[in-house]
């Protein structure tokens, strides 16, 4: 059979893979004698289970299950993708995907339009930001997730789907049957300047496309005339190594080693140069700002920046992935993602944090070394991840706005009051408004963690097992409730401000979309705006490189 040809060359492949770590120590003839009789028992035991198993088995469920608890043992990023899982990536390595061009979520437990791209079949065909898809070609939306909606969504050009939608304002449901197209990846969320002559720029992956939008974006402000650019790789996940290594390129002098990668194959053993010259002069200071969501190409791009004394890191500590995937194809439908080497910065630092595999069978051969050297001279930390050059801690997300987040109510209420400006520069916040939001949110069942909430309805119960009828006992509950019913009240004037910022960031998203949304979201970042002190005050930005 077909299936039992997959199952066995697949897992022998799987097999040789696991193997080899431990072939470190061995020498060849002694590696491939290990392998052999390894070949053999898992031959021996896949051949005994499907003839004499005492029930049916399903070849390939058993095969495709095999497989991926053979690779749970090795790292998180060592996978086997069928055709539905390499969707991500061949949105990364193309720069382009078969869709309809919406950014959907849910909100208020409806999938729901965010907002339609320029010139996409959604905009086109009339779809709007707030639309609820209650079916995708008569499928119920009712119980996916945002990934299998996705999914249903995007196809190949030229094919249809029917979206069907439910409006605000509208009785019926809408029924729009749209053209997939060729839906291009945005790397670069938002260009343009946070002050005077400081740049600003949101790079949100490494697709393909990243170099040539970064090389566009990083054109405008220097026609601007800035003096200072911050790179904000916020939340980035990563993407290409390529790509990262393009936007490097765009910044550092020609001839800089970027990046090196270590692995077995020869192939995978090599060292990145820059190899042009840097679009920006170098008397244009950069600040870079990384969070726990900035993985490994923005750990590449933050981290080279730090090693080459190019700029300042600031924010916290990123999430510290650094391997290298590779891709092999099986077949046009089923692909394997291996991890097959690891990367160094300039300085030599390891970026992938330690522990991130099964010790029992995969050695950790990284260097330890804690404190590394900048071409400057200045120490900087390894142990994995990029340590900030300037920390900046967040205040912690405020109870009320949380929850209406969590809850999509700012998103609701704007759709619902989406009539009352026209443009951005219209959004003024009154009173009335305010009120409006504060009467809206009251309908809404909001689950409010007030401190010692929780440990008060243990209590409760457990009192009222010993006795329900004691009267002085239940008023005194009664009193205790009347107080946090009143703490619970007062959240939203306490909050009143980040309540006004987010409502004023779902109005910017509804004119001008993310880029809207970002303008106005940078007004008060205190990450931003530490960066922004930082670039413009020339001594403290010279004494961050100063040798310690």
């Amino acid at each position: 059979m077909i299936l039992k040809k997959y199952s066995t060359k697949t897992l022998l492949i799987f097999l040789v893979l696991s193997l080899g770590f431990g072939s470190l120590a061995l020498t060849k003839s002694e590696f491939f004698r290990q392998l052999e009789r390894s070949q053999k028992l898992f031959h021996w035991v896949n051949r005994e289970l499907m003839s004499k198993y005492v029930d049916d088995i399903d070849i390939e469920a058993y095969t495709k299950k095999s497989i991926q608890n053979m690779l749970s043992e090795l790292d998180p990023y060592t996978v086997f993708l069928e055709a539905e899982e390499r969707d991500g990536l061949d949105m990364l390595t193309n720069g382009k995907y078969g869709g309809v061009g919406i950014q959907i979520g849910r909100r208020d437990e409806h999938l729901t339009v965010i907002a339609p791209m320029n010139n996409s079949p959604a905009q086109r065909a009339g779809i709007i930001s707030g639309d609820h898809i209650i079916a995708i070609d008569q499928t119920s939306t009712k119980d996916l997730g945002l990934d299998e909606a996705a999914k249903l969504i995007r196809g190949e050009k030229g094919t249809t789907v029917v979206l069907t939608i439910e409006r605000f304002g509208e009785h019926e449901p809408i029924e729009f049957s749209l053209k997939r197209d060729d839906i291009t990846v945005e790397n670069v969320a938002y260009v343009g300047l946070i002050d005077d002559q400081v740049g600003y720029i949101r790079l949100t992956r490494f697709s393909k496309n990243a170099v040539s939008e970064m090389r566009q974006a990083l054109k405008n402000l220097k026609n601007q005339e800035v003096n200072s650019i911050v790179l904000d790789l916020r939340d980035n996940p990563g993407g290409l190594l390529q790509a990262a290594i393009g936007v490097l390129d765009l910044f550092i002098e020609k001839g800089d080693v970027l990046l090196t990668t270590k692995g077995k194959g020869r192939e995978t053993n090599r060292s990145y140069k820059s190899d042009h010259d840097p679009v920006i002069d170098q008397d244009i200071k950069i600040a870079v700002l990384i969070n726990n969501g900035s993985a490994s190409a923005s750990e590449i791009v933050a981290g080279a920046i730090q090693d080459l004394d190019r700029g300042v890191i600031l924010g916290s500590r990123s999430f510290g992935k650094g391997l290298v995937q590779s891709v092999y194809n099986f077949d046009k439908k089923r692909s394997l993602k291996i991890t097959t080497a690891k990367y160094y910065i300039p300085s030599g630092r390891l970026i992938q944090k330690p522990n991130y595999n099964n010790n029992d069978i995969i050695a950790w051969t990284a260097e330890e070394d804690s404190i590394f050297s900048t071409v400057g001279g200045r120490s900087v930390k390894g142990g994995g991840g990029i340590f900030p050059d300037v920390e900046v801690t967040y205040d912690k997300p405020a109870t009320l706005v949380g929850e209406c987040w969590r809850k999509g109510l700012f998103f609701s209420f704007v759709q619902k009051h989406r009539d009352r400006f026209t443009t951005q520069e219209d959004i003024i916040l009154d009173d009335q408004i305010i009120a409006d939001f504060e009467e809206f949110i009251s309908d809404h069942d909001l689950e409010l963690p007030i401190s010692g909430e929780s440990q008060l309805d243990v209590a409760y119960e457990k009192l009222m097992a010993i006795d329900s009828t004691d009267t002085t006992m239940i008023e005194a509950f009664n009193h205790i409730n009347a107080f946090i019913n009143k703490q619970e009240a007062a959240l939203f004037q306490q909050e009143i401000d980040q309540i006004k910022l987010r409502l004023k960031m779902e109005y910017a998203n509804l004119f001008s979309g993310t880029a809207g949304r970002i303008e106005i979201s940078l007004i008060d970042d205190p990450v931003v705006n530490k960066a922004i002190e930082v670039l413009e005050n020339a001594n403290i930005y010279q004494e961050i490189f100063v040798t310690n």
